[in-house]
């Protein structure tokens, strides 16, 4: 059986790294009776070093069998040049599924192009919702899942929202794979990660920051209101802040600069490989984010977040009291970081660290 996997950004080929790891083990323990094949396909959505290159060193995925170099545009053009690059990939491999993961333009892309041929297509990451559909990642998730055959779900909160819409038909929970990455990754930073010395950190002595999503970065007021937060807070903590490309562009391009005021204790770094995040997530005091993964990995490493977000997919993490929505307002994201403070329950949320074994374990027993 041949699986093209389409991956295109930093947190899918964290994703994408232990369905290769769980192939490879499901081909150890049976090389003759259902041997998996997989085909990667790198969009090129991320494509620096830092983003893309040393994801794919230090989580042991195979290297892409093809890299597509799409990189960065308009929604629009991004996508449409995805998908043709990938029908050729598509018609020439004839694969019996595709694995999408998630909730981008990779993703939505993938997603069209498999549907158009005839393909089956298995979406990891399914059924999550904001609600939202000022948001990319929205629209990405939900055209992926009317067009999925088979939808794995993270929480049984993804099944009902998928069940709202009327999809109930292929849908299984499998817990996240990201809890797999995390079981992975925390081993190898506590060894090979030098990032807190490196940058002169004491553990629990600073707030780490990432702020990527476009809800954030392409609104001027919202963006600037989020950096006026950070800076506030870095006049009496360390604020550690690893800026993704785009985001860096967009604070050199406002005028005047919202890099020009950075107090010093604001800690302006690089996009930094996986195992120095998982390091610096796990030492950090608080976590204050708009990504998703990074608000999972904030709570299975108990350590307390804010979410620079009006409104999270992972309600799961708000309900257990660990993650506050800060939204982009500069008086209520102080207030969470002042007010949030370490709850005594911590429930095990989104599965056991074997998700991406049960998902491997699916798709191999659907034959051809």
């Amino acid at each position: 059986m041949k699986i093209v996997t389409i991956i295109g950004a930093r947190p899918q080929f964290i994703k994408a790294a232990t369905i290769s790891r769980a192939i490879a083990a499901h081909n150890r323990l049976t090389p003759e009776s259902s041997p998996l094949t997989e085909v990667i396909i790198h969009t090129g959505q991320h494509y620096d070093d830092n983003m893309s290159a040393i994801f794919f060193r230090q989580l042991e995925i195979p290297e892409p069998n093809y890299n597509l170099n799409i990189g960065s545009c308009y929604h629009g053009v991004q996508t449409g040049r995805m998908m043709i690059a990938i029908e050729d990939v598509l018609l020439k491999e004839n694969p019996d599924w595709i694995l999408i993961y998630g909730d981008t333009n990779s993703t939505l892309a993938g997603a069209l192009a498999a549907a158009k041929l005839h393909i089956r297509i298995a979406h990891v990451e399914a059924g999550l919702r904001s609600y939202n559909r000022l948001m990319p990642e929205e629209i990405n998730r939900i055209v992926a899942d009317q067009l999925s055959n088979l939808l794995f779900c993270p929480s049984q909160v993804a099944v009902s929202n998928l069940a709202a819409e009327g999809i109930i038909n292929g849908v299984t929970v499998t817990g996240d794979v990201m809890a797999d990455a995390l079981q992975f990754a925390a081993l190898k930073a506590a060894t090979q990660s030098d990032i807190l010395p490196r940058l002169g950190l004491q553990p629990k002595g600073y707030l780490l920051a990432t702020v990527h999503r476009a809800e954030n970065t392409d609104d001027h007021d919202r963006l600037g209101n989020i950096m006026h937060a950070l800076s506030k807070l870095a006049e009496s903590e360390v604020v550690v802040l690893p800026l993704h490309p785009r985001t860096k562009k967009i604070l050199e391009d406002t005028s005047p600069s919202l890099l020009a005021f950075s107090p010093s204790r604001l800690q302006l770094i690089d996009p930094v490989g996986y195992f120095d995040i998982i390091a610096l997530e796990k030492s950090a005091s608080k976590i204050l984010t708009d990504s998703g993964g990074m608000q999972k990995e904030a709570y299975w490493l108990k350590v307390p977040c804010i979410t620079l977000r009006d409104a999270t997919e992972w309600i799961e993490t708000v309900e257990s009291g660990w993650n506050i929505l800060g939204g982009a307002n500069c008086d209520r994201i102080s207030e969470a970081v002042r007010s949030l403070k370490v709850p005594f329950a911590h429930p095990v949320l989104y599965g056991d660290g074997k998700a991406a074994e049960k998902i491997v374990s699916t798709i191999s027993g659907k034959g051809v």
